[in-house]
């Protein structure tokens, strides 16, 4: 019985390794159409969110199933408990990388954010993207290490998306009303993008310690 727990707990783990691989996908694919005006490739960021929905859902159904049927304690508990909260915000991430495909196609065929900002916004998205694939190896590895890297990040993208909305506040702003919208969505997903990848990283680092890891802020 122990062994047959303790498999359907790899499968997790297994599970959750997935899903992080296909949210990294979805934000370097994303960042691509965003920056280049790619219609067909928002669509397929966008029709394939639905395969990280689904993850989600199997993932934390067979998670509550684990709670209910096995009374796990200790490490196992902890485990589970991280998995379902880690599920959400990689489900989450998915959908921030969508949003950022759909901007892509409302403004299709021009570009999302006027030339004015979008060397700001190649260092936000190339940041985030960094992000995104010291995540999916931190899930993978357990190296704490890739948990500062990712909030060293995080800061960075934090003080670009200040700037972005510094620009649009200035007087001297010529934006649309449009692209005024836009800026202010588009910074603020790719932040948020962030946000949940150091949420995760926060909950990785306590599964390997039993501790919070000082050096990772939490996104919540």
């Amino acid at each position: 019985m122990r062994e047959l727990f303790q498999a359907d707990m790899k499968a997790l783990g297994d599970q959750l390794e997935e899903i992080a691989g296909l949210v990294r996908r979805a934000v370097e694919q994303a960042r691509t159409a965003f920056e280049t005006a790619d219609v067909e490739l928002a669509e397929t960021v966008i029709s394939e969110d639905a395969r990280i929905d689904y993850l989600q859902n199997t993932l934390d159904e067979k998670a509550i199933e684990l709670l209910l049927l096995q009374s796990p304690v200790a490490t196992d508990l902890r485990t589970l408990v991280a998995a379902l909260r880690m599920s959400s915000s990689l489900e989450r991430t998915g959908d921030l990388a969508r949003h950022i495909a759909q901007l892509t196609r409302l403004r299709y065929p021009e570009h999302v954010v006027p030339e004015s900002r979008r060397e700001a916004f190649k260092a936000l998205a190339d940041n985030t993207v960094e992000v995104a694939v010291k995540l999916d190896e931190l899930l993978k590895t357990h190296d704490l290490d890739l948990t500062r890297e990712i909030v060293k990040l995080n800061t960075e993208i934090d003080e670009i998306h200040e700037a972005n909305f510094a620009a649009i506040a200035d007087p001297s702003w010529e934006g649309t009303p449009y692209q005024t919208a836009d800026v202010t969505l588009a910074s603020r997903y790719f932040e948020r993008i962030a946000d949940h990848s150091v949420s995760i990283a926060r909950k990785v680092a306590y599964l390997v310690t039993g501790e919070w890891e000082p050096n990772v802020a939490s996104a919540e």
